[in-house]
């Protein structure tokens, strides 16, 4: 009998996600891949994997009951924090940890972002189309249920590790490009643009999410003749009631509604994080501070496994604490310094 991760009841959002599978915008297919690409490195990190391998179960809002069958199981808990119990003793986020055979892992709801990631060591799924991913939109894979098991390899360590992660689960300001449009909205529409403050709508998902607002829209007349034409993930259109709705991994390909800005890729995940009624901001900036933001993303994703301390243990959360030897050798208290 093979490893495998029995998912006892699963949550309202659970999927399989990697990092997608670019290369197929011409034929319809959007990268999909994890909401947060960063929570996925930071798995592999805390498992001491490559992060090239990183597939993880991608959890919107909550988790649900997890068990190991077969044999042990290492796991890595990132992105948004969780409320999370192994066997009923609470465990910290992020971190990795030893899932024994019929061990059973609880996690909750998020107590801030959005997406949740359990990636187990060795998780298997087929390949379709370069990546293991599910991309629900385009009719790849599917969601996961109750009952479900997941194939996986035993466990390589004992986990026990932690990192420090970047914060993207708190809105805030999100900084974008011009895009194709941009300039039909004019220098008043472009400067109460930037000027608002933007609510995440909790009519958000894998697809995109509507940034609510107080006042006028931003639509104008000049929209109306625009044509559909290529789109892709971070793209801000302006859609029929004048909310600005950016565009996420599912994104479709194709689009009719004007677009006033593009998120650059660095903060894309900060969208994708924020919870609904997160107040969110958008800021111009110049091509040359995305690409730099981009090379710092890029070169904190690489850094990971060297910040990867061991978890220093609650002794709250030790059920067996007694049994631990804290203290070791002989002391007298006649004894010389």
């Amino acid at each position: 009998m093979s490893v495998r991760l029995h998912i006892v009841k699963a949550g309202p959002g659970l999927s399989l996600q990697d990092f997608g599978r670019p290369g197929y915008l011409a034929s319809g297919l959007s990268r999909g891949g994890a909401m947060d690409p960063l929570a996925l490195a930071e798995g592999a990190a805390l498992m001491r994997m490559q992060a090239e391998e990183a597939l993880a179960i991608e959890m919107a809002g909550a988790g649900g009951r997890f068990r190991a069958e077969g044999g042990d199981l290492l796991i890595a808990l990132t992105g948004a924090p969780m409320q999370a119990r192994l066997d009923g003793a609470r465990l910290h986020w992020p971190g990795s940890y030893l899932l024994r055979e019929g061990a059973e892992l609880e996690i909750g709801g998020a107590s801030a972002g959005s997406y949740g990631y359990l990636s187990v060591a060795g998780l298997d799924a087929p390949s379709i189309l370069g990546a293991r991913s599910a991309h629900l939109a385009g009719g790849i894979g599917g969601a996961l249920s109750s009952g479900t098991r997941l194939d996986a390899q035993p466990a390589p360590n004992a986990g026990g590790l932690t990192l420090t992660a970047q914060d993207r689960f708190s809105g805030g300001l999100i900084r974008v490009l011009p895009s194709v449009q941009t300039d039909q909205f004019g220098d008043d529409a472009r400067g109460r643009f930037e000027a608002t403050e933007f609510r995440k709508d909790a009519r958000a998902s894998r697809m995109g999410a509507r940034m609510a607002h107080d006042g006028d829209g931003f639509s104008q007349d000049a929209h109306l003749a625009i044509l559909s034409e290529i789109i892709v993930p971070g793209d801000i259109q302006v859609i029929g009631d004048g909310a600005p709705f950016v565009l996420l991994p599912e994104c479709q390909t194709m689009g009719g509604y004007p677009r006033i800005a593009t998120v650059i890729a660095a903060d894309l995940p900060r969208v994708a994080q924020a919870a609904p009624g997160t107040a969110l901001r958008f800021r111009f900036v110049e091509l040359e501070e995305a690409l730099k933001a981009r090379a710092a993303a890029a070169r904190h994703r690489k850094a990971l496994p060297d910040g990867v301390t061991p978890r220093i243990r609650d002794p709250h959360d030790i059920p067996d604490l007694l049994s631990y030897q804290l203290v070791g050798g002989v002391v007298s208290a006649k004894a010389e310094e």
